[in-house]
């Protein structure tokens, strides 16, 4: 149940006080906290948790927001865009601009087991086996049918 966003162009000084904020709350109040945030910071954070809270959904279709915490954000320094401004005498000042790496973790609150991508491939595997066995079944039966159909008919 996580979701990163590389690259983002903001500072991630920036981020990160409007992350402190939130860290600990349920995804709802978060995202109702993130919506009236005047930020820049505060849209690209809320739309990474939604994007974390449909990842949990895709893993498990019974998780709501309601159940989801946010657990952890990491706000990470990414690269830096170095464009210079001219200034008195000829002389010319760099300025730094910075982009952050922005890490989401969610979990559940009551402490429910999720059902990860590993374990639903299992389950696609467990069930596609079931399947063919159900199939061989159902050829076996329609050949006996036909050797009976056969028999009479001679």
């Amino acid at each position: 149940m996580r979701a990163f966003l590389k690259n983002n162009r903001q500072a991630p000084r920036k981020v990160r006080l409007i992350a402190r904020a939130v860290i600990g709350k349920d995804v709802a109040t978060a995202v109702a906290e993130l919506s009236m945030m005047p930020n820049k910071g505060a849209r690209t954070l809320k739309k990474l948790i939604d994007s974390a809270a449909a990842n949990a959904r895709q893993n498990d279709v019974s998780i709501k927001n309601e159940d989801l915490m946010v657990k952890n954000i990491t706000v990470d320094k990414g690269s830096v865009y170095v464009r210079y401004m001219p200034r008195a005498f000829g002389r010319a000042t760099p300025l730094h601009r910075e982009n952050s790496h922005i890490r989401v973790t969610l979990e559940l609150k009551n402490g429910k087991q999720v059902v990860t991508d590993a374990k639903v491939s299992e389950k696609k595997e467990e069930v596609k086996k079931e399947m063919k066995e159900e199939k061989k079944t159902e050829t076996k039966k329609e050949k006996k049918t036909d050797e009976k159909k056969n028999k009479e008919d001679k």
